[in-house]
């Protein structure tokens, strides 16, 4: 029967040379289960499978369009069935099973098709049911069993390496059953081309790519894992000589540091750590290290990619305090320093001798910058020993020396930097931020003592001179050397007047620039912050500098400042005015400033408080009086906040309140300038300046609310006295805010008052302009009327006569009728009226005499 079964199958598969149809794979995968299972015991079964295999990288044939989806689970049976035949011990049938599934991805296009007959299926057809089988599962279990044919174990590992690269769905198959830990334990294994580590290298780097990239490290996060990299590693890096072995030297190092990312310690265990630590400091120190001496450097661009991708591993490292000790031991400090010095003259290098070329040494040394901003914090006392200062110093003095250096511009660091040094200042600079930042008494005294105070004014200031050459990478090495110069001074009497005059000619110039750029995407709005943290820092808290900031309108520019920026700054600039009130030559400056519109410095805070108000939801009533005695300051949305606090082991609501928001701040402000005779407040302000006025007793209330509420939250009922107190404290909060209403209230009436009185006098002055009006025509009626009647001019002339006459006649003192109109004179502040009177001779009395001077009317 078994030879029976051999012809039948033979026979078979001789008229299905052109491809299986997918109507017949469910049974050709009941055959290849078959003949699997009887392999073993009967060689004949073995070609029999393996005429079957080279069958199936045919394309399946389909003799009408639907069979592709009727019978795609028959297909995915198949290439599953496929991996199982691995189980068979015959070379043989592994191999064509692994070559049948690596055609699958040939680039080489399928024979023609005939014109009739069943048609090949698409090309992706087959990839894509194979990604929903479990192919590359089986085809990964199956390398476990593959040790002693190294032949078909490299074939696997390039089919894999396939599968992996072309699939996500794949490469989650892969990791579901362990294969990045897989490979990583057996790249290891004995191979004289070098091709099973190579393959095993690019597996685990398409498991990185296209796969779950946590999953990956913590498959690999084992010691047996770090034992096998650094084996891998030290081979390949030793033994390397092609193009390709330096790719799988840099693959290899990338995966460390993967490793080292989630477990550094398993690194450190393994001695891996130690001995990548030391490559990195080579060829900068020359510290005896057994493998960076037989290391052979060619300086190509897979060298610099090593060299680049240890600084990068030391970053990754240095998050493990255990690393901190290889670091001190290596002097890794030192290495970096000695990387990053400014560039040597090409008359001062060595000749003959192999060297980075000046495009790689610029991308190692603002790489090296940029590590060291990282590291140096981490082991200050090891920086400090190899005159990180004085390093950094020269650097950032080279860096603005005006010699012909050229930046190439060409790697990540380097962005913006070309053609000049911007890119080595920028991470010099900001090397020197992260080291000032600690606070280290010791180290900031030595930056002063070196000058670099003076330094980085100079810097700022020559860097302003040039406003057309401004970006973002400018404005961020402004705003750094501003932290930079508020961390030496903070605290420090001597060091803020070592910032002087030219100091605060710094920060006036950076506020009057205002926030007009503050959402400009080029950083200004942290330049903004930065130059308000350089002047509570540096000038506040010093009277010679507080003194020349006045002088020079400083607290003038800052209430610009507040008039004009957004709401986020106005907090920092509140505090700086409050903390620069503690010097009473402040006070005037603050009263006697205005801005265009003629609003007042007082009137602009209460604008600010009434913002603040409006933010918070505070009920106010259309004046900006209280309109709710139990609520004076306190907003609908903040009770609630109040109530979830109080559950919470937290401070009061209320006191947080106080920090955060600038309400706090304009009170205490107010508090130094007094409440009493404030220019240029209308009544609203005048209205919302009351409730400024009691703002803290509101704030104690609340205080004595949230006692009250959480008391209640928790079930608790104080003593009689505590209660007591509870209640009076709660009556006394509630009739100081109706005191509060009333006070708004009387304000609201006398200017109410007042506007009536200068509308009365108002219309007196126009009613007496109206009586003149009248006056004046009616002079001018008689006037027309004797030049128009004879009869009326002789009348008027012997009334003259008459007049005349008896003047001369009647007593010396008589006087012609003087008639006095009134008219209003209105102040400036529209308030204050009076009223002065005009004598004005007899309408009658003027025309006689006008008449009598000219004759020509009676003509």
């Amino acid at each position: 029967m078994q030879e029976r079964q051999i012809f039948v199958l033979k026979k078979l598969l001789k008229r299905r040379k052109r491809g299986f149809l997918l109507r017949e794979l469910a049974s050709v995968s009941r055959i290849l289960d078959v003949c699997g299972q009887k392999a073993d015991e009967r060689p004949e079964y073995c070609n029999i499978l393996c005429e079957a295999l080279q069958i199936c990288r045919l394309p399946f044939l389909k003799e009408k369009t639907s069979d592709e989806l009727h019978y795609a689970e028959d297909v995915k049976r198949l290439l599953s069935r496929l991996g199982y035949l691995m189980r068979v011990s015959a070379g043989e049938v592994r191999r064509h099973v692994v070559e049948s599934v690596k055609s699958y991805y040939s680039c080489s296009p399928p024979g023609k098709a005939p014109l009739d007959g069943p048609q090949p299926t698409s090309p992706g057809y087959r990839l894509q049911l194979l990604e929903r089988s479990d192919l590359a599962k089986t085809l990964f279990l199956s390398l476990a069993a593959l040790g002693k044919q190294p032949a078909v174990k490299l074939l696997l590992l390039q089919t894999l390496q396939m599968l992996s690269s072309t699939s996500d769905m794949n490469c989650a198959l892969m990791l579901s059953v362990r294969g990045a830990e897989s490979v990583c334990l057996r790249m290891n294994e004995a191979d004289p081309t070098g091709l099973i580590l190579f393959h095993s290298s690019e597996i685990l780097w398409n498991l990185l790519e296209r796969g779950d990239k946590s999953e990956v490290a913590a498959q690999l996060g084992s010691l047996e894992c770090a034992i096998s990299l650094k084996e891998a590693f030290t081979r390949v890096a030793l033994n390397a000589s092609r193009h390709a072995d330096l790719q799988v030297r840099n693959d290899l190092l990338v995966l460390t540091t993967l490793f080292a990312e989630n477990s550094c310690a398993l690194l450190i265990e393994s001695l891996f750590a130690k001995q990548l630590v030391g490559l990195s400091t080579f060829p900068e120190l020359k510290n005896g290290n057994p493998f960076a001496v037989e290391l052979k450097l060619t300086y190509n661009m897979e060298d610099l990619q090593m060299k680049k991708l240890l600084l990068n591993l030391l970053v990754v490292m240095s998050g493990d305090p255990a690393s901190l000790q290889i670091f001190r031991e290596e002097q890794v400090i030192l290495a970096l320093l000695t990387l990053a010095k400014a560039p040597a003259e090409p008359s001062e290098a060595k000749p003959g001798s192999r060297h980075w070329s000046s495009v790689q040494l610029e991308e190692l040394q603002l790489q090296a910058l940029a590590v060291l901003s990282t590291v140096a914090p981490l082991v200050l006392d090891h920086y400090m020993s190899c005159y990180g200062n004085v390093a950094l110093l020269d650097l950032l003095d080279w860096c603005a020396s005006p010699d012909a250096f050229s930046g190439q511009g060409h790697s990540f660091h380097a962005t913006g930097g070309r053609g000049s040094k911007k890119a080595h200042m920028r991470y010099c600079v900001r090397l020197l931020r992260s080291v000032t930042s600690l606070a280290h008494k010791t180290l900031n005294q030595d930056l002063c003592d070196q000058g670099t105070i003076h330094i980085l004014l100079g810097l700022l200031m020559q860097m302003e001179s040039n406003p057309g050459e401004e970006d973002s990478i400018t404005v961020e090495m402004k705003s750094d050397m501003q932290i930079i110069l508020a961390a030496l001074c903070e605290g420090d009497m001597h060091k803020k007047e070592l910032f002087g005059a030219e100091g605060v000619e710094m920060t006036i110039h950076f506020l009057r620039r205002g926030a007009g750029m503050f959402y400009s995407g080029l950083g200004h709005n942290k330049l903004l912050l930065s130059t308000m943290v350089c002047l509570r820092t540096c000038i506040v808290g010093c009277y010679t500098t507080e003194d020349w900031f006045l002088a020079r309108d400083g607290v003038l520019i800052l209430l610009d400042l507040l008039s004009s920026s957004p709401k986020c700054v106005h907090g920092v600039v509140l505090a700086t005015l409050l903390e620069l009130c503690d010097n009473q030559n402040t006070i005037p400056h603050i009263l006697r400033w205005s801005d265009s519109a003629g609003r007042m410095a007082p009137s602009l805070l209460l604008r600010v408080w009434r913002r603040e108000e409006e933010e918070l939801g505070v009920a106010r009533n259309q004046h900006g009086g209280i309109s709710d005695p139990r609520q004076p300051v306190l907003a609908p949305r903040k009770l609630a906040d109040a109530d979830l606090m109080s559950t919470l082991d937290t401070q009061s609501a209320a006191v947080l309140e106080m920090r955060e928001n600038p309400m706090s701040k304009i009170y205490l402000i107010f508090c130094r300038i007094g409440f009493q005779d404030l220019p240029g407040l209308s009544v609203r302000d005048r209205v919302t300046l009351s409730i400024i006025k009691r703002y803290l007793d509101f704030k104690v209330s609340e205080v004595w609310d949230e006692i009250s509420r959480e008391l209640s939250l928790e079930g608790v009922r104080p003593v009689t006295p505590d209660l007591e107190t509870l209640r009076a404290a709660r009556q006394i909060s509630q009739r100081t805010a109706e005191a509060v209403a009333a006070e708004q209230e009387e304000v609201l009436r006398q200017y109410n008052e007042e506007a009536c009185k200068e509308e009365r006098l108002i219309y007196q002055e126009m009613k007496s302009h109206w009586k003149q009006r009248q006056l004046t025509a009616k002079s001018w009626s008689s006037f027309v009327s004797k030049t128009s009647n004879y009869d009326i001019l002789k009348e008027i002339k012997l009334e003259r006569e008459k007049h005349v006459e008896s003047i001369r006649t009647g007593p010396a003192d008589r006087h012609p009728q003087e008639v006095f109109i009134g008219r209003l004179k209105v102040a400036a502040d529209g308030v204050n009226l009076t009223v002065s009177q005009t004598p004005v001779t007899a309408a009658a009395h003027q025309e006689a005499l006008l008449a009598w001077r000219q004759p020509h009317y009676f003509l």
